[in-house]
């Protein structure tokens, strides 16, 4: 029951998110015919302020960069560990300083609610066990980024982004006793960071500047507490990986 609800849960919101993409998607193309024209430069003056304040909106996908151990005594029966990328959604707000007119300083805390899934696939006697264990975790996300711009091309302009970001994994359970649980689970540190890198196109509309942005987070820390479960036994290090979308606003 609890798995038919998951993934009942996991189509709602992969059908939400594309419904808002696509959305956005339509207005674009309600507003490309004006923009493309450049008869008027939108919000002619927004680069000479220094500092500009909005909020990001966001879908991304996540799984695991993990490594198994080579000298694992029960890999006979262990035949392999699937990576399963799970939809989740962030919500941050965002604080921008800009250096120059090409190089801005963005702050984006937020909220991130990811989800991983990995199946470990064991021979049993006449066919393949699978055992799934997911992983939920809503991140409180401390991200620096710099964000390297073009000049405008009428009200467009392209642009890439690299930094780095500390994160607290606010229903973390590495603090779960495995002794008192029904099933062995997958414990993970609450602790983490990433190496953020992205790239995305400003859009500077009559009113606010628009932003779509694509941005890799890559994990640098090894987040998994070794316990010598069946789950986490197998497993040498275990590191987050996330592919997020944003559509950014600012004023």
């Amino acid at each position: 029951m609890q798995i038919a609800i998951n993934l009942r849960s996991q189509l709602h919101l992969q059908r939400a998110l594309r419904t808002v993409f696509m959305a956005f998607v339509v207005f674009l193309g309600m507003t490309s015919e004006g923009i493309a024209q450049g008869e008027r430069k939108n919000l002619a003056a927004f680069d000479s302020k220094k500092y500009h304040f909005g909020f990001s909106l966001s879908g991304n996908q996540s799984d695991f960069n993990l490594t198994q151990r080579p000298d694992f005594t029960f890999s006979d029966s262990l035949k392999q560990i699937v990576n399963q990328p799970q939809a989740g959604f962030n919500l941050a707000l965002v604080a921008s300083w800009n250096m120059t007119k090409n190089l801005h300083l963005r702050f984006l805390p937020g909220l991130s609610f990811q989800d991983r899934t990995l199946e470990y696939h064991f021979q049993g006697e006449d066919e393949i066990d699978i055992k799934s264990r997911r992983t939920e975790a809503v991140y409180l996300d401390f991200p620096l980024l710099l964000k390297l711009r073009t000049d405008r091309i009428g009200n467009i302009a392209a642009f890439a982004l690299i930094g780095g970001k500390l994160s607290k994994d606010m229903q973390s359970q590495e603090e779960t006793n495995q002794q008192l649980q029904s099933e062995y689970i997958l414990r993970l540190e609450s602790g983490n960071s990433s190496i953020d890198i992205g790239a995305g196109v400003d859009i500077f509309l009559p009113f606010f500047k628009f932003s779509i942005e694509g941005k890799f987070e890559l994990g640098r820390k090894n987040i998994l507490i070794q316990d010598e479960s069946e789950f986490s036994a197998p497993l040498d290090a275990l590191k987050t990986r996330s592919f997020i979308l944003s559509l950014c606003f600012e004023g």
